[in-house]
């Protein structure tokens, strides 16, 4: 697979929680050079990013993110504010204590609300895998498929481990036929990206994208 397809692929990012206008200009530039899917920004940085690139730059946000427990009132605001400031893509991250509690209820009412919220932007699910046994993986494939969200994500980078090629294929056998994948968390190198991607990925979420240009 070339370069130019894998980094097509790839939401360039770049979360950290110390990340300077500096880092955050030095991805968008690399992300022109390299015609990424997107970059993926702390909502703080949406609205500068959007002035200074206009739409030379596809806008990747998070909310709720890391952990999830955000309320969903608290969940809705961001994304409003996301898309006033220019974002296209919006990932979210799921209440993980309902998922651990067992309450699919919740999850699936918070989803559906969220995708509401998102109108025609794009909407990913993280469901940060790292926490959940197989059981609960499959009843948020369902849950994903159900509420019309575009994405399934696996993780966010920052939990106790990321994306697994196990994930995917497990994604792959329930999710719904309009719901598109996306692997994140430790996906470093051009080999792992690829097999991701023949696996059946749309998108990956890595900070490291510039390193497999060469």
């Amino acid at each position: 697979m070339k370069v130019s397809e894998i980094l097509s692929h790839v939401d360039h990012t770049q979360l950290k929680a110390f990340a300077t206008w500096e880092d955050i200009k030095k991805l968008c530039d690399e992300a022109v050079a390299f015609q990424t899917a997107s970059v993926c920004i702390p909502p703080c940085y949406i609205a500068r990013v959007h002035e200074a690139y206009g739409e030379k730059i596809n806008i990747c946000t998070v909310v709720g993110f890391p952990l999830g427990y955000s309320v969903t009132e608290a969940k809705e605001a961001e994304i409003r504010k996301a898309i006033a400031d220019g974002a296209e893509e919006i990932d979210i991250v799921v209440n993980v204590t309902d998922v651990k509690n067992g309450d699919f209820d919740a999850v699936e009412k918070e989803v559906a609300t969220l995708r509401k919220a998102t109108g025609d932007k794009i909407l990913k699910v993280i469901i940060e895998t790292c926490y959940l046994t197989e059981e609960e993986k499959i009843k948020l494939c369902e849950i994903v498929t159900k509420t019309g969200a575009d994405y399934i994500k696996t993780s966010t980078g920052f939990g106790t481990a990321g994306a697994t090629l196990e994930d995917i294929k497990l994604f792959k056998e329930h999710i719904g036929p309009d719901v598109k994948m996306k692997a994140a968390g430790g996906i470093r190198t051009k080999e792992a990206m690829e097999a991701y991607l023949e696996l059946g990925c749309d998108r990956i979420g890595c900070s490291s994208a510039a390193s497999i240009s060469d």
